[in-house]
């Protein structure tokens, strides 16, 4: 006959695999998550269900209303009409780009940002990664504040939107 404590721990240990298998299994050992988008906030802002609000990795992208952020905006050349317009845009592409599809959450090193909402880089079923397309698009700019591991490629990706003078580098 087994013991309590013996079949306890044989139940610990079964539950402990079980959880560690899940995890393998879904990337979260990775720092890696999925779920469908289900809203989209803004243009560096979007929720996935099952894991909540996700901020864009290493990006920022102008508000849909006025606010402070706009000096920084305005001090790479663009302007309140400018920004306003690139914000719907933004949001626009995300909407047909990424609302209701099945994603890819990759995490980094920082897991959170002061709000709470989940750091991520978000690849699209294709593969693309939709960080990297707002900044190709010249939605958005590299957030440079932190450091994040794809900040090199990602200020390519904007040097490049500056050269051909695209979303924000347009005139």
């Amino acid at each position: 006959m087994i013991r309590p404590s013996t079949l306890t721990q044989r139940f610990c240990r079964g539950i402990f695999l079980a959880l560690l298998l899940l995890a393998v299994a879904t990337g979260a050992g990775a720092g890696e998550l999925r779920g469908r988008v289900e809203w989209i906030y803004d243009g560096d802002t979007i929720k996935v269900a099952g894991v909540g609000k996700v901020r864009l990795l290493g990006i920022d992208t102008p508000e849909r209303e006025a606010s402070d952020k706009d000096r920084f905006f305005v001090k790479l050349g663009g302007n309140g009409k400018t920004l306003r317009r690139i914000a719907g845009e933004a949001l626009r592409f995300n909407i047909a780009t990424v609302k209701g599809k099945e994603v890819r959450l990759t995490l980094d090193h920082e897991k959170r940002d002061a709000y709470g909402r989940l750091l991520a880089y978000v690849t699209l079923p294709d593969g693309r990664l939709l960080n990297r397309l707002l900044l190709e698009k010249g939605y958005a700019v590299v957030y440079r504040r932190f450091d994040f591991r794809l900040k090199e490629d990602f200020l390519a990706a904007e040097a490049e939107a500056r050269r051909r003078k695209v979303g924000l580098w347009a005139r």
